[in-house]
């Protein structure tokens, strides 16, 4: 009969430690945070100085939220400090459709 192995102390914690993270990371998706949006980190410049500094893109997580609009073909992402709604910037961008295949007759 073959023994099976418990996890040792070090795998436990790495296991709580990556549960712990991804819970965070849903957590911050599920409030809007604009660092799990699809943001690159250059667009994470939030006081327009032309730059975006690392406390700038950790903002990104924990400060500004972004809410997504879509209206037909353009959409629309405005950003937002999350403590009290001070708006930000708006990004706006026109998607063209694939083109309806011609029906069969």
């Amino acid at each position: 009969m073959s023994k099976r192995t418990a996890f040792t102390p070090r795998r436990k914690a790495l296991l709580v430690f990556i549960a712990l993270l991804l819970a965070v990371v849903a957590w911050l998706h599920f409030t809007g945070a604009a660092g799990t949006s699809g943001i690159p980190s250059k667009d994470m410049d939030w006081n327009g100085d032309g730059t975006a500094t690392e406390e700038e893109i950790f903002q990104a997580f924990y400060a500004v939220v972004v809410e997504k609009k879509v209206e037909g073909p353009r959409e629309c992402r405005s950003y937002s400090w999350r403590s009290d709604g001070k708006p930000i910037r708006v990004d706006c961008r026109t998607t063209m459709s694939a083109p309806a295949e011609a029906s069969k007759e």
